[in-house]
């Protein structure tokens, strides 16, 4: 039984993980589907009930009805670098690739459907605070005066953006800054944006979920100006955490109604200790914490892909036999 990991080839925090299943001996096929229908090929057919077929990538050939599980980890669009690139092959291909996936038995990491859901800011701070996670007051709108009244409630805000990405090849993040006190917030009217009240943080967390196993970093707080940890130049280290059991709860909570088995969460820790829910990054890196920390990570993904679904079944030429 293969693992099939959807990714860039410039994925190096994939390759992290490839590592660890091929020390295992687990069959590992990587594609990106931007390469259909260059580098990458499949074929299925709808036969008793179920498609049966195979994708082709780097020479290599797997059965679809043979993967154990599926990373989705950061595919790019399909047929993106096809010879003749159109938003309708985009869709073609897609629909194509994705749905025939979605009717094989491997396990998700994560369900295509479950990572779009995942990817909305507001709905992910909505689901935040009904499983118990303190999410700090938060404004998104295009009208000024809205943002005005914000303000004048909540002195001192930060304005991220809602999708967290600008719309850049290959997209750039965008870094979470703190809103002037003088600002009059007329340009709001030409885009949705995002504002938040600012917590007053002495430490920034990113906690990592792979299924119930929950891996948790902490980067102690420098400089008072310093707002987003990812642009923060700063020679302070992530270090592990435990994770108080209220917050795993919540966490474990949330992702399983956001049916999700990995995650990746950030929150600043206030003076009291407390841990605010900032976003939950349905396919955020791991490499950088697990550089500092030397937390298992990769390790424990590649075991969560590897394991087989129960009752599992393959379908090699016409012969089915129980996944091991």
């Amino acid at each position: 039984m293969t693992v099939l990991i959807l990714t860039s080839e410039e994925d190096v925090t994939a390759d992290m993980v490839v590592v660890h299943l091929n020390a295992t001996g687990v069959p590992v096929v990587r594609l990106d589907p931007a390469d259909l229908t260059g580098g990458v090929a499949l074929s299925g057919e709808f036969v008793h009930g179920a498609f049966r077929g195979h994708l082709s990538a780097a020479g290599r050939l797997v059965s679809i009805g043979g993967l154990r599980s599926v990373w989705m980890r950061r595919p790019g669009t399909p047929a993106a670098r096809a010879a003749a690139p159109s938003a309708w092959l985009a869709e073609e291909a897609g629909q194509a690739l994705y749905g025939m996936l979605r009717g094989c038995d491997a396990r998700w990491m994560n369900h295509p459907d479950a990572a779009r859901r995942a990817r909305y800011k507001p709905w992910q701070l909505r689901l935040a605070q009904r499983c118990g996670l303190p999410v700090p007051a938060t404004l998104i709108t295009t009208f000024p005066q809205a943002a005005r009244e914000f303000a004048a409630r909540y002195p001192d805000l930060v304005v991220k953006p809602v999708s967290g990405a600008h719309p850049q090849d290959p997209p750039r993040a965008v870094p979470t800054s703190r809103v002037a006190p003088d600002a009059d917030f007329s340009a709001v009217a030409f885009g949705p944006t995002l504002l938040q009240r600012r917590v007053a943080k002495r430490a920034d967390i990113r906690l990592t979920a792979v299924g119930e196993r929950l891996l948790a970093a902490r980067k102690a707080t420098g400089a008072e100006a310093e707002v987003d940890v990812r642009f923060a130049e700063s020679a302070t280290p992530w270090r592990p955490v435990e994770v108080a059991p209220r917050v795993a709860e919540a966490v474990r909570a949330y992702l399983r109604d956001a049916e999700l088995a990995y995650g990746a969460f950030d929150f600043v820790e206030d003076a009291d200790g407390t841990w605010w829910f900032l976003e939950c990054n349905q396919s955020g890196q791991f490499g950088f914490v697990e550089v500092d920390t030397g937390q298992p990570i990769a390790r424990t993904i590649a075991e969560w892909l590897a394991r087989p679904v129960a009752g599992q079944e393959a379908h090699v030429n016409g012969v089915s036999a129980k996944a091991t």
